[in-house]
């Protein structure tokens, strides 16, 4: 079973992450942030991914230090998850209606950290979620987890579909990147992940 579990504590946060990439959809998550738990379970769902999160931080301040963090953490469990690639599809894409938003998400398992992220919000904040701190998560799960990362919305509209959206498609491209390949191969012509 492909599972993983990470505990990082600095002077700002604690957070948690367990991750079984086997899953269900199941998750469990409590970051003190309403949305970015809504957020991240719609993501565990779409990828079929079991997660549970604990957090807790600074939030008196504001929310950035506990959505990057958490970034950070998932971003080290998918790392640790995915390191050799063998066996893994390794490229993950899908396109995610929302009402009448459309977003992309492509993933390439490379071993190299780039983001790519198009999306622009109206609003500041989704409920306590500061719209900016999207786009630092997947910055953080980006670095972290040395994956390339495309996400897109093609079609904007409602700030809370867009935000949906992005998880949710993340989700499905990521699924497809992780899942099992019958080779058992590195999907790598140089015979080594990166």
């Amino acid at each position: 079973m492909r599972r993983k579990e990470i505990l990082r504590k600095t002077n700002e946060t604690r957070i948690r992450v367990s991750m079984n990439l086997d899953g269900t959809g199941k998750s469990a998550i409590e970051t003190g942030v309403g949305f970015l738990d809504h957020l991240l379970a719609l993501f565990a769902f779409h990828a079929g991914i079991d997660l549970e999160i604990e957090a807790a931080g600074d939030l008196q301040t504001d929310d950035h230090h506990i959505v990057e963090d958490i970034g950070i953490v998932m971003g080290q469990v998918l790392r640790a998850l995915a390191d050799d690639k063998k066996g893994l599809a390794r490229y993950g894409y899908f396109l995610l209606p929302m009402d009448e938003v459309l977003a992309r998400s492509v993933i390439d398992l490379s071993g190299r950290a780039y983001l790519v992220f198009a999306a622009e919000f109206r609003r500041e904040n989704i409920g306590a979620l500061a719209t900016e701190n999207i786009e630092e998560f997947f910055k953080a799960l980006v670095r972290e987890a040395e994956l390339t990362l495309h996400l897109e919305i093609l079609r904007p509209g409602n700030d809370h579909h867009q935000a949906e959206a992005l998880f949710k498609c993340f989700g499905r491209a990521l699924q497809t990147a992780v899942a099992k390949e019958k080779n058992g191969r590195i999907p790598s012509t140089k015979g080594m992940p990166e």
